[in-house]
């Protein structure tokens, strides 16, 4: 806003106050007066003097008292807290002098002392082949970063390979952490990013795209961890997760239709293998009944042979003390069993014909059918 000088005093006109508090000045052209510095100086002595013995600063005692309260406020500056998933490192000059553990606890206030708190319970992640972050509705999004992902396999294919590395701080060593390493998370994720293509580097596309991630998974987290360890960075790994493994998008499909082609052989050969494990057990325990069957018949036959052979020699025996009866008795025995079982005409020597036998256990057809071989009616 403008304003003119003539008039009297521009804005801040005779009894209307300054802007600080004074009245306008009339000389000078009716400009503002500026505060009185040495006014303010010595109205704040007066006021302190009010605090000592005789009213006066120039005594030793009284800035003996003001040495005092500000050492003592300085010293008490240096308490302080450390929160239950922390740990304090203590600094003297710099120097690292210990740790201190979740509670009240002191060290020397600044610039003397200082402490640095880490949260040593806390798991942080570092993804290597891709970047997450949130989009302005509030949803997770993660971005490829091919540099990363990218890796050369075993059998010169390309792999892309996105995981994620799952870690804390050593609460055995956290000063390594915080001194020897200048920017631990990046330090993190680039000896990730070596470990797994390394690993990757030893491997085959095929390997890796199937059954590969449980023996990847450990194999890289104990490589990154021993790298870590070397390098005295005060960081443990606790987990290694392979989110994706893919070949690149120009020949992503044709690496799908050779992975389903190697699941159905696989789900063939094990329908084969199930087949298998049905008919082999079958087949041998048919043989095993074959070959039961077979020596049960084996020894049924060797002690019909024996007990026949036994029979032979006894009947010769017998045949040698008396040969004709023996000889009569094994005539009758041979034609019983042979007879046993036929129709039987029975002829008289004697010159009498033919001598009907009625048989008895034929029925009314075997009567019948006697009747008919000698001519006469039923």
């Amino acid at each position: 806003m403008s304003w003119s000088n003539s008039g009297g005093g521009g804005p801040w006109k005779p009894g209307n106050p300054g802007p600080w508090g004074q009245g306008a000045g009339s000389g000078g052209g009716g400009g503002q007066t500026p505060p009185d510095l040495e006014e303010f100086i010595r109205r704040s002595q007066q006021r302190l003097k009010g605090f000592f013995p005789g009213g006066s600063l120039g005594g030793g005692l009284g800035l003996l008292a003001i040495v005092l309260v500000a050492a003592v406020l300085w010293l008490a500056s240096g308490f302080y807290t450390v929160s239950p998933n922390e740990v304090g490192l203590n600094l003297v000059f710099g120097k690292f002098q210990g740790t201190s553990s979740p509670g009240l606890n002191y060290n020397f206030p600044y610039p003397v002392g200082d402490v640095i708190k880490l949260a040593v319970t806390d798991r942080n992640s570092t993804d290597v082949g891709f970047a997450s972050g949130a989009t302005r509705s509030g949803q997770l999004s993660s971005t490829d970063v091919l540099a990363e992902s990218l890796m050369l396999t075993g059998d010169d294919n390309i792999a892309d390979v996105k995981f994620r590395v799952i870690w804390q701080i050593d609460p055995e060593h956290p000063e390594f952490y915080a001194f020897n390493l200048r920017h631990p998370d990046e330090t993190v994720k680039a000896v990730a990013e070596s470990a797994m293509r390394e690993v990757i580097g030893r491997q085959k596309i095929q390997y890796i795209l199937t059954s590969g991630r449980k023996t990847i998974e450990p194999e890289v987290q104990n490589l990154i961890q021993g790298v870590l360890s070397q390098y005295k960075a005060g960081v443990l790994v606790l987990q290694v997760q392979l989110l994706s493994v893919d070949p690149p998008a120009q020949v992503i499909a044709a690496f799908r239709d050779v992975t389903a082609a190697q699941q159905d052989r696989q789900r063939l050969s094990n329908e084969a293998q199930g087949y298998a494990n049905k008919v082999v057990p079958e087949a041998r325990g048919a043989a095993a009944a074959i070959e039961q069957e077979a020596e049960g018949y084996k020894t049924q036959t060797v002690q019909e042979a024996l007990g026949q052979a036994s029979r032979f020699e006894q009947v010769y025996e017998q045949y040698k003390k008396a040969p004709d009866v023996t000889r009569e008795r094994i005539y009758l025995e041979t034609m019983e069993s042979v007879l046993a079982g036929a129709d039987k005409t029975i002829i008289d020597k004697g010159g009498a014909g033919v001598l009907p036998v009625l048989p008895l256990d034929g029925g009314a057809a075997g009567v019948g059918k006697a009747l008919s071989a000698i001519g006469a009616k039923p």
